[in-house]
């Protein structure tokens, strides 16, 4: 009797496997010290294997920021339903934000922190992936703001900073969240409307704050 053949694992399968193994090892070791001979045992496959599907480690980590950065967008994207109010939308956003990188802590740290450390091309993934969010971010505001007070006017620029301070700040928090024990993705997102809406609803109603005159200054 003849011995029985395993049935072979899909090529797709089994480099989902490794970007796993590589993710990991990328996320909690960081870009340099991270080897392919570690990844390989992770992923529980040769390293001329892994060399094979994902070519050189540049290859391999850039195939990693580019998986992790599409999962977080579409996570996001998902999150936010056109149908709600806008605080709900941006309450939405967030939480699924929070949610995916409190989920995925090691694929967060590969984004925020080794990607952006190590140079080109990795911080160039990085920077396409910031500005979906923060373009997204930037036509909740837009459509929000100028519908609640009739205001078509409304500065592009102005709603262009307020995106970029949001996505920012959303960005050191996820970082800190995921470094305090016990922090809940519905807590930080909570934190951030908390601090961010007020402000927003404000500018929403045509009520922004405004800068003392210059003669008014503390001058440095």
């Amino acid at each position: 009797m003849g011995a029985v053949k395993t049935k072979r694992m899909p090529r797709a399968v089994r480099e989902q496997q490794m970007l796993d193994a590589a993710v990991r090892t990328f996320g909690q070791r960081g870009y340099m010290a991270a080897s392919m001979d570690e990844i390989a045992e992770l992923a529980g496959v040769s390293k001329p294997l892994v060399y094979l599907y994902l070519n050189s480690k540049e290859d391999l980590f850039t195939t990693c920021i580019r998986r992790e950065a599409h999962a977080l967008v579409e996570a996001v994207r998902a999150g936010v339903h056109p149908e709600l109010p806008a605080d709900r939308q941006l309450w939405e956003g967030l939480r699924a934000f929070f949610t995916h990188t409190s989920r995925n802590p090691d694929g967060w740290s590969v984004l925020h922190l080794q990607a952006r450390t190590h140079g080109e091309p990795f911080a160039a993934e990085v920077t396409a992936m910031r500005e979906e969010i923060v373009s997204l971010v930037t036509r909740l505001i837009a459509v929000a703001a100028r519908e609640a007070h009739r205001d078509p006017d409304l500065p592009d620029r102005e709603v262009a900073c307020l995106a970029e301070a949001l996505v920012g700040a959303a960005e050191s928090l996820a970082a800190w969240a995921n470094a305090t024990p016990g922090t809940t993705a519905r807590q930080a997102a909570a934190t951030l409307m908390n601090f961010a809406w007020a402000g927003l609803g404000d500018l929403m109603e045509g009520r922004p704050w405004s800068a003392p005159e210059p003669s008014h200054e503390v001058s440095g």
